[in-house]
């Protein structure tokens, strides 16, 4: 039986968060209509002249008979119009156009609204809601479109991107997204407008990849959340637990503290299983000598981290562990000194791989630096934001971009080396955001200097009191 001191301890964590200020019944902090219209109006400007452009929103998908996945909305589609509902588009204007005696350059079409679904899904925005509570003058049920009159004769360049392959299509549905998708191709067929399915998605690239300063205030959050797991974690390790209570305390802290869920499925791997780069089954027992590499991310109201940290599931690396461990550290730390506003995109990994090279061909692991492919075979960096991978065009350093700094050296058994080597699996992994001067960590609140991992680990977790 648990001790009613331990439950009292464990209640009080769990439920810290209650005594504080009051906070609203839903949140109350996700980008504002005016945000969206901001970025609506960046893309007309970008836009080619006399274009117009087409996005849509995500589908919904089907985990399994008739239970899907929680929904996530498509990034740019959310990004243009803050809307979190399937079943709809959004088409911009280059130039104003007359719309039902009006001039606009923007039509939403939304998922009607359906008294019988909405009890058992929840309630729809629909089309009058969605004028106030997103800022659209002109707004259209979806099952409009199929007869809404357009003449895309008159455009120059049809922008959209193709990327819905297995919507689900319900025939009887003529407001659904595959109506949607099939009515726009069909009318650019009759029209035979000119179509282009790539500048869209690079338009998109360059306005994403530098985030407002809206973006950033969620990112932070995001980031917050993650180190304060990734921490929990470090405190709670201990031989014989396994990936999946790892996994369990780090998901469960997420939702604690507001993260609606993780930004990628957790990767969470012991021994063996830290060689594997993306490696999510997360089942195996873990044992003193261990290493545990966790890569986990939470998402905040649709922004996610990326953080990973590698730790001894004993508390204390071994000597091997050590070395290898400071290697890929330097590395990082090198990495992210590259990360300047002017600096190539591929700076950072330039650096980490040339440090890694170095480094395993002094130990006799590889013959010489070249060969550091071997172990170290993925890119050190990418952007962070909507995606976990998100858009970007991989030129230049900007300030307000974030991304990511995460060398890594793999050893599995069987390698061409020493097997006092094996199954060590290092990734050591920050978010950085360039400004105009030095980069800043915004995830530097969780440790990967070596003394301070060991010290974290010897903190008891409440975690550990309740098993």
């Amino acid at each position: 039986m648990i001790h009613k001191a331990v439950l009292i301890s464990f209640l009080t964590f769990v439920f810290a968060a209650s005594a504080q200020n009051k906070k609203p019944l839903y949140d109350n902090d996700y980008l504002t209509k005016e945000f969206h219209q901001s970025r609506r109006t960046a893309l007309i400007e970008k836009m080619p002249e006399g274009s117009v452009a087409f996005f849509f929103s995500a589908p919904e998908k089907i985990r399994s008979n008739d239970v899907e996945y929680q929904f996530k909305q498509d990034p740019d589609f959310y990004y243009l119009t803050g809307c979190r509902e399937t079943n709809s588009m959004l088409v911009i204007f280059k130039d104003e156009q007359d719309v039902d005696d009006a001039l606009t350059h923007e039509i939403l079409f939304i998922q009607d609204k359906n008294i019988f679904e909405e009890r058992w899904t929840g309630v729809r925005m629909g089309r009058d809601s969605a004028k106030k509570t997103l800022g659209f003058k002109c707004t259209k049920n979806a099952s409009d479109f199929a007869d809404f009159k357009i003449d895309l004769k008159k455009f120059k360049t049809i922008l959209y991107t193709d990327k819905f392959y297995d919507v689900p299509d319900d025939k009887t549905d003529r407001g659904d997204l595959a109506s949607l998708i099939k009515h726009l191709k069909l009318k650019i067929e009759i029209s035979e407008a000119k179509t282009n399915l790539t500048d869209l998605s690079l338009i998109m690239a360059e306005l994403r990849q530098n985030k407002m300063p809206e973006e950033i205030v969620l990112m932070r959050k995001a980031i917050k959340m993650t180190c304060d797991a990734h921490r929990e974690v470090m405190k709670a390790l201990e031989p014989g637990m396994t990936e999946y209570q790892s996994q369990a305390i780090m998901e469960y802290m997420f939702k604690k503290n507001g993260s609606e869920y993780p930004g990628y499925p957790c990767i969470v791997g012991g021994a063996e299983n830290s060689c594997i780069l993306h490696y999510t089954t997360n089942r195996r027992k873990l044992q003193k000598g261990e290493l545990l590499l966790m890569d986990c991310g939470a998402e905040y109201h649709d922004y996610s981290a990326d953080v990973t940290r590698t730790i001894p599931v004993s508390g204390k690396f071994s000597p091997e562990q050590k070395i290898i461990y400071n290697i890929v550290l330097d590395a990082q730390m090198a990495g992210i000194k590259k990360c300047i506003a002017g600096n190539d995109f591929r700076d950072p990994h330039k650096e980490a791989y040339k440090i890694i090279g170095q480094k395993l061909s002094e130990l006799g692991i590889i013959k010489n630096p070249n060969e550091a492919i071997k172990y170290f075979f993925h890119g050190t960096s990418h952007y962070l934001g909507l995606d976990v991978h998100d858009a970007g065009l991989y030129n230049a350093l900007e300030p307000n971009q974030v991304i990511t700094v995460e060398p890594g050296i793999y050893i599995p058994a069987g390698s061409n080396c020493d097997p006092k080597w094996w199954n060590i699996g290092i990734r050591i992994e920050d978010d950085i955001l360039i400004t105009t001067g030095a980069p800043e960590n915004l995830s530097a609140g969780v440790p990967k200097i070596i003394d301070e991992i060991e010290a974290l680990m010897k903190q008891e977790s409440v975690f550990n009191l309740i098993r």
